[in-house]
């Protein structure tokens, strides 16, 4: 098929890096042996153990006065990744915007299946809501990249159709949201080597659905028949990634409900090209872009 080219800055990029078609068990065990990418930071940290899960809090130094949370939930396509992965991104905003950052380790799929990694998920939430006070938090943001945006995503409908917690806001990035892996998107980025193939989306759905055909919209939120009540959402994605189609269309459900949404499609990214290459300078836009916008919502 023909399909979108990557910008040409990410590809050059991104011919050094190992790609792969397909993820198998075999390949997933190895990665998950890889030793984590180490992160700077100069925040105060506090670990703390749930039992099934686990939580991290970073606090900027010096907090003076309440100051919003993003609550944190990493990619890694439902099978791998931990509470650290891409935690570059919302300590960046710890930097700059102050906010305290809670980041969660839910279970792993194949291990656990169904709705069991968005519940560990809306656990860490109540988690952060109850104790609030204690950690100088008045506003909760929930943000998450890939299959984070996707959990991300589902935990905010749980907690609208419970009736809480309260989420100021949703950041969604390059969200993996809809398991049917039939858009035109995930058609075109199939067959070949790639950050994140049709081929791998499969085996991540596959890893937490097997052959369920009930799916929960709060783990394929895609399937969720109304998007109203939602707190003010940010959307990205790339024109060249498997997650394109699947990422416009939930924004623009947004939209089509009355809601508040905001939609990026950046040329040429594929997917997660600003966690990959953060210095290229289509990467550099969309950072910042997305701060731009948290700072509006919250008033920072």
């Amino acid at each position: 098929m023909a399909r979108p080219a990557f910008d040409p800055e990410l590809g050059a990029l991104l011919a050094e890096m190992p790609l792969f078609t397909e993820l198998t068990p075999e390949l997933l065990h190895q990665i998950r042996q890889m030793p984590p990418t180490p992160f700077k930071t100069t925040a105060e940290r506090q670990d703390v153990d749930l039992g099934e899960i686990s939580l991290t809090v970073f606090r900027p130094k010096d907090l003076d006065g309440p100051a919003p949370c993003v609550y944190w939930i990493h990619g890694g396509g439902m099978v791998m990744g931990d509470r650290f992965s891409q935690i570059e991104i919302p300590l960046e905003w710890l930097e700059e915007l102050g906010v305290v950052v809670v980041t969660v380790e839910h279970r792993l799929a194949p291990e656990v299946t169904g709705t069991t990694l968005v519940d560990d998920c809306y656990r860490g939430l109540e988690w952060t809501a109850a104790n609030a006070e204690a950690l100088g938090v008045d506003r909760i943001v929930v943000a998450g990249i890939s299959a984070g945006g996707g959990l991300a995503a589902g935990v905010t409908l749980k907690a609208r159709d419970l009736g809480g917690p309260e989420i100021a806001a949703q950041v969604l990035l390059c969200p993996m949201l809809d398991h049917r892996n039939a858009t035109t998107s995930s058609r075109q980025y199939s067959g070949d080597p790639g950050v994140w193939t049709r081929e791998m989306n499969e085996f991540g759905w596959r890893s937490v659905l097997g052959d369920a055909t009930d799916v929960s919209p709060y783990v394929s939120p895609a399937l969720a028949g109304d998007l109203s009540g939602l707190p003010p959402t940010y959307v990205d994605t790339g024109s060249a990634e498997v997650f394109r189609d699947e990422d416009v269309d939930y924004a623009t459900r947004i939209w089509a409900a009355g809601g508040d949404a905001e939609l990026h499609t950046w040329a040429g990214g594929f997917h997660a090209f600003d966690v990959a290459f953060p210095d290229a300078r289509v990467s550099a836009a969309a950072r910042r872009t997305r701060t731009e916008w948290l700072v509006r919502k919250l008033g920072r």
